[in-house]
């Protein structure tokens, strides 16, 4: 019989499939290539360094029984590591390393490990030149459980931060999501699970970063040759939080890289936390293997405060800067100002400037003026609410109607065009318009966005509703 390279890895294969879990298999075994069969010595290839060194660390005594059983008590294995090309040349770079006696092989075929060629570990957040091996966690202490409030419309998020907070990359909730418009207090939660679990955990490596920031160490990693040192890094880390990782949408490249160091650190029982300003059904460009992997623990949804909250929040405000306000007015504010929380705390930031730059007593005539000035220069999202407004009195009816039940087809369509336009013009998902447009579920959304565009281009008089409601959005 003839024993092949191909023949004695399939064979091995067939014995390690039965032996581990098939996700793992299919990680860690299935991008493996025998290259050559050498009397006793099987070269693999694998992909890369980091690769080598798991296999050695957590899959050494398999790879020696299924090894052993093809060739013998005497069996070598020997790794090709596929090196990163970056200069354009058509060949891929390799460097042969034996394995380890760890594997039970002959100890003369024992090599330099690999981590000793290159033992100082590239931190991307270290400058160049300064030797610094500690991490960082790059989170501002200012945002903590503390001061995010809960509501009903953030107490999912938080309740889920806090259990992750407690016991990182023990819980369900691995990845966290937390998704939602802008100034909803996204990063303020992100930044308090981080401050949190260091609070509890400070052995724990914790770090915070962008998605934009990722990518741009991403790419300088490419261009330097370092990108192994680039996941070697991240791999290192305990708790990972990446915030706005919308940003990733279309660039597969760094799609790519934080699909493997999410695989190694979900594997290894590291905790992953994310920001997104959509939900992972409403992201656009990103592959399709990751937004599964988004879909694997929580997405929790960050909505606009209801009132009760924008109150406690401004109280809260007022309290840490240590001023006194009238209720009048924070109830003034709070009615006036829906949005998101950024814009409350910066009207509350500028009714205090206003009176202490002019000297003037905080009254309800100022706060007012500081509100109209501060809502007409700022560019606000158009709210769900405000939508079905607009919508219910373009079409003379009120919003308990276009909410019904009801299935006459005036109102069906003017329901369908507030889900439109909530789609159109707001961040929050399908389900969540869904929920605040008669309590319907995020495929009749889809259904209603679909029907709207079709509509769109069938009826004149229905194109018609379009245009005249898009101009009042505007």
């Amino acid at each position: 019989m003839n024993i092949t390279a191909n023949s004695v890895w399939d064979n091995c294969l067939a014995f390690i499939k039965d032996n581990i879990q098939p996700q793992a298999f299919k990680t860690w075994f299935e991008p493996i290539k025998p290259i050559k069969l050498t009397e006793n010595a099987l070269s693999i290839q694998v992909p890369s360094k980091f690769f080598y060194e798991w296999l050695e660390e957590h899959y050494i005594k398999l790879l020696k029984v299924a090894l052993t059983k093809e060739l013998g008590p005497n069996a070598k294995l020997v790794y090709i590591i596929k090196m990163e090309n970056t200069y354009g040349n058509k060949e891929p770079f390799t460097e042969k390393i034996p394995s380890s006696n760890r594997v039970g092989m002959v100890p003369q075929e024992l090599d330099v490990p690999i981590k000793s060629k290159n033992p100082e570990l590239k931190n991307p957040f270290v400058i160049p030149g300064i030797r610094n091996i500690k991490i960082e966690s790059q989170l501002n202490p200012n945002y903590n459980f503390e001061n995010f409030l809960e509501g009903d419309s953030n107490r999912l998020a938080r309740s889920a931060g806090m259990a992750v907070a407690n016991k990182p990359g023990g819980t369900s909730f691995n990845p966290l999501l937390v998704f939602g418009g802008v100034g909803l207090g996204k990063t303020h939660l992100a930044h308090a699970i981080g401050v949190e679990i260091k609070d509890k955990y400070p052995e724990r490596t914790v770090l915070y970063i962008s998605a934009e920031k990722f990518t741009q160490q991403y790419i300088e990693s490419v261009k330097k040759n370092t990108r192994n040192d680039f996941i070697h890094f991240y791999q290192l880390i305990d708790v990972l939080i990446i915030d706005d990782v919308q940003f990733l949408s279309g660039k597969s490249g760094t799609q790519d890289v934080f699909f493997h160091i999410f695989n190694h650190l979900h594997q290894n029982g590291k905790q992953v936390i994310l920001t997104s300003d959509k939900a992972p059904v409403d992201m656009q460009d990103i592959e399709q293997r990751l937004l599964s992997r988004f879909k694997w623990g929580l997405s929790a949804e960050l909505q606009s405060p209801d009132y009760e909250t924008r109150v406690s929040i401004l109280k809260n405000k007022i309290y840490r800067d240590g001023v006194e306000m009238p209720e009048p007015i924070i109830d003034y504010i709070a009615k006036n100002i829906k949005t998101n929380i950024r814009e409350l705390e910066g009207a509350i930031i500028s009714l205090i400037a206003q009176s202490s730059f002019n000297k003037k007593e905080v009254t309800l005539e100022l706060a007012q003026q500081v509100v109209e000035k501060f809502v007409k220069n700022t560019k606000r999202e158009v709210s769900i609410d405000y939508i079905q407004k607009v919508v219910s009195d373009y079409f003379e009816m009120d919003v308990a109607t276009l909410q019904s039940k009801t299935r006459k087809r005036h109102i069906v369509q003017a329901r369908q065009l507030a889900m439109f336009f909530a789609k159109k013009y707001t961040k929050a998902s399908l389900a969540s318009i869904g929920s605040q447009i008669g309590k319907r579920d995020h495929a009749t959304v889809l259904h209603a966005c679909k029907t709207v565009d079709n509509l769109a281009e069938t009826d004149k008089q229905f194109r018609k509703y379009i245009d005249d409601l898009s101009k009042k959005f505007s």
